[in-house]
């Protein structure tokens, strides 16, 4: 595991955005996987830019996301399709039939789930996973849980996860309480993992992950079995 901390959101996003670009630049026609939420906001705005530069080129790239929240569709402009386009995909030369969100309007959750994750496998994996982390340690919408999920799942989000995510909506009660997110097994089977963690506010959480026992209550701890990880923490 490698462990990158720098003093700016803006230092963070952009060495997280260097190692993506580098992925992109060595195998054109790469498979990413990318979460969503305010942490990897500057990383796309810097892909943007080194995109219009003609520094990288997504016109082969494959993008798979982590999640979408249970029954907003994408004209929904808090769904998580709905922000990819918007800070991302209306601003590159990505094939957006090549770019793959979980239906969290799907009739059957269950079969949707196991479609994507069928579709990963067909892929041939992810060769980069973006990870962000909640202050609870869930990566995806992998929540606190008595054990470890593999498969792609609908979630019930915890307590808290609602109350974060509450500042994107009109109001608490606006917030979705459930969630279809990739399971552990396609994240971890990810040939190499950039999880980006900022503020005062994420540091006890990235400490528990990272040096702490791993322990499904805290998801994003098994993370430290992985082969390839690389932490980016900004103080700021």
């Amino acid at each position: 595991m490698k462990f990158i901390t720098t003093k700016t959101y803006e230092e963070m996003s952009n060495k997280a955005a260097d190692i993506i670009a580098a992925q992109i630049i060595v195998k054109p026609n790469c498979v990413l996987g990318l979460a969503t939420g305010s942490s990897p906001v500057g990383t796309y705005k810097r892909l943007i830019e080194d995109n219009k530069n003609g520094k990288i080129d997504f016109s082969t790239v494959t993008s798979v996301n982590l999640d979408e929240y249970v029954g907003l569709d994408v004209s929904n402009d808090q769904s998580y399709r709905y922000f990819m386009n918007d800070n991302l995909f209306n601003h590159v030369n990505i094939d957006k039939s090549k770019t793959f969100v979980p239906n969290g309007c799907a009739e059957d959750l269950k079969a949707e789930g196991e479609n994507y994750d069928n579709m990963i496998k067909a892929l041939g994996g992810i060769d980069l996973q973006l990870l962000g982390i909640g202050l609870d340690g869930h990566i995806g919408f992998n929540e606190p849980d008595a054990y470890f999920t593999g498969p792609t799942h609908e979630v019930v989000l915890d307590e808290s996860t609602i109350k974060a995510n509450a500042r994107f909506f009109a109001s608490e009660d606006e917030v979705p309480k459930t969630a279809i997110t990739m399971g552990m097994m396609s994240i971890m089977q990810a040939k190499k993992i950039v999880l980006v963690a900022n503020g005062a506010a994420k540091k006890e959480i990235v400490e528990k992950s990272f040096f702490g026992p791993i322990d499904p209550q805290v998801p994003a701890s098994i993370l430290q079995l992985h082969p390839d990880v690389t932490v980016i923490y900004s103080e700021n």
